[in-house]
């Protein structure tokens, strides 16, 4: 099994990184670390990368890895088979993408059985293989030596269509084949249109989605929105859904590789190229093409959600109010940050109230200067590491008595490195400083948990 360090270079190359910052990042992973830890605390080791770089990172290592088992998994079952050639196994190894291993498995890969396997069962093998050379005109007279009705074999019409059936499968394992279905695949994206119809019966039951009863529009051009519209009509039983290119350009692809002849017997391969195509090919690949945008529309809803989540929660729940938060620390002091009403950073310090600076009288004019000059309406204080004494402390303050200021007790805990201004789905208005970067995820938490969530610990009012 490659190690994963191994494909460090690869992903670096891909999404244009340091390859060095990219192997650390991949055995920061191998020792558990999470996206939050490593984006906000090993800074020195990924050059600085976002949450958004290290998970690009994640993503594409687990589709290498992925993609690795899966090579090793065909190379051991083809070897078993003692089919094994090194050209071949170069190639499996070779391959960039699942689908590539998959098209050259698919020859050797264990078979259901196939309408192909019941006529190999009833020794038409030789018949197919015959036809497909396409060297012989008279093919009745050929099928008829393959009558054998104590094997399945009834006529010569029987004959020929298991021929047919074998014909078929090896047109769609063909890896000549496959490669111009690797093309036909492209088309399906240029030309494909998605279509759908009702289901008889369902017309007023699924009036919903009447707009969708009879509907046709390019794949590549339709919204994001629209397809999961149809794959959700689909899913309940509403409509059904088509996906096509046409199949006089496919067909004509298909019999440029296969066809040699124009005899008795090209004409045979003819039925068994468009058997292929109809019952083998078009499904296999519709249903690739219907899961590649079946992801991009749920990548887009869940990138639309997250930016709508986004101004939702930068919202100002709470009013107009600026907000002066605090993260409390003994030895490092407490960070203090001001943010606008708009959540926009307007003062930042450190204050150290507490052993072994001890600078409680300075700390308390510091505090009561900012909330004077920035008229400060709430006062936010986690929890963790000297939350309590910090609280004590602002409480002992004396504010002006005409001015009312509400202070929240956080739960630093669950103000979680994800949550933070760095976060994709969050946003950036804040200042990456690692400095403030964790009393500006108390504000965040404020909204998150108790305006949003009704989670904060504790509330009071000082004036």
């Amino acid at each position: 099994m490659q190690s994963t360090i191994d494909f460090a270079p690869q992903i670096a190359q891909e999404l244009n990184l340091a390859a060095h910052h990219v192997a650390n990042v991949i055995r920061l992973f191998d020792e558990g670390a999470t996206i939050p830890f490593i984006a906000r605390y090993r800074k020195e080791m990924t050059g600085t990368m976002n949450e958004e770089n290290v998970a690009a990172v994640q993503k594409r290592l687990e589709q290498l890895v992925e993609l690795q088992k899966r090579k090793e998994s065909v190379i051991a079952s083809i070897r078993e088979q003692e089919k094994l050639t090194p050209e071949l196994e170069q190639k499996i190894l070779n391959a960039k993408t699942l689908q590539e291993v998959e098209d050259l498995y698919l020859p050797y890969k264990p078979k259901r059985r196939t309408r192909a396997a019941i006529a190999r069962e009833k020794g038409l093998e030789p018949l197919a293989a015959q036809i497909m050379a396409q060297n012989v005109d008279f093919v009745d007279r050929l099928a008829a030596r393959y009558v054998n009705a104590g094997k399945g074999v009834n006529d010569v019409e029987e004959a020929l269509q298991g021929a047919k059936d074998i014909m078929a499968e090896w047109v769609s394992e063909n890896i000549n084949g496959r490669n111009r279905i690797h093309r036909i695949r492209k088309i399906f994206h240029v030309q494909g249109d998605i279509s759908s119809a009702v289901v008889k019966g369902k017309e007023e039951e699924g009036k919903t989605y009447q707009q969708y009863f009879d509907f046709r529009e390019p794949i590549s051009q339709a919204p994001s929105h629209r397809l999961l519209a149809l794959f959700r009509a689909e899913d309940e039983g509403m409509v059904k859904l088509k996906i096509k290119v046409d199949d006089d350009f496919v067909l004509n692809s298909l019999e440029s590789i296969f066809l040699k002849n124009d005899n008795a017997s090209s004409e045979l391969v003819r039925e068994a190229i468009a058997d292929s195509w109809k019952r083998l090919l078009e499904p296999s690949i519709e249903t690739e093409i219907r899961n590649y945008y079946k992801e991009k529309a749920d990548e887009t809803a869940i990138r639309v959600f997250a930016e709508n989540l986004k101004q939702l929660l930068l919202a100002a729940p709470m009013g107009q109010k600026r907000v002066l938060a605090i993260d409390p620390g003994f030895r490092t002091g407490c960070k203090v940050v001001v943010l606008s009403e708009t959540g926009a950073l307007l003062h930042n310090e450190t204050i150290y109230p507490h052993p072994p600076k001890s600078d409680t009288t300075g700390a308390m004019r510091k505090i009561k200067a900012l909330v004077e000059s920035y008229r400060i309406k709430v006062i936010a204080i986690g929890n963790g590491t000297a939350g309590r004494e910090t609280e004590d402390f602002i409480r002992s303050i004396k504010f002006d008595r005409d001015r009312k200021h509400g202070v929240f007790v956080i739960d630093d805990a669950r103000a979680d490195p994800g949550d933070s201004p760095g976060d994709p789905i969050i946003g950036g208005p804040f200042p990456s400083d690692d400095l403030i970067s964790g009393v500006t995820d108390l504000f965040v938490d404020l909204l998150h948990r108790f305006f949003v969530m009704g989670d904060a610990i504790k509330f009071g009012e000082i004036g």
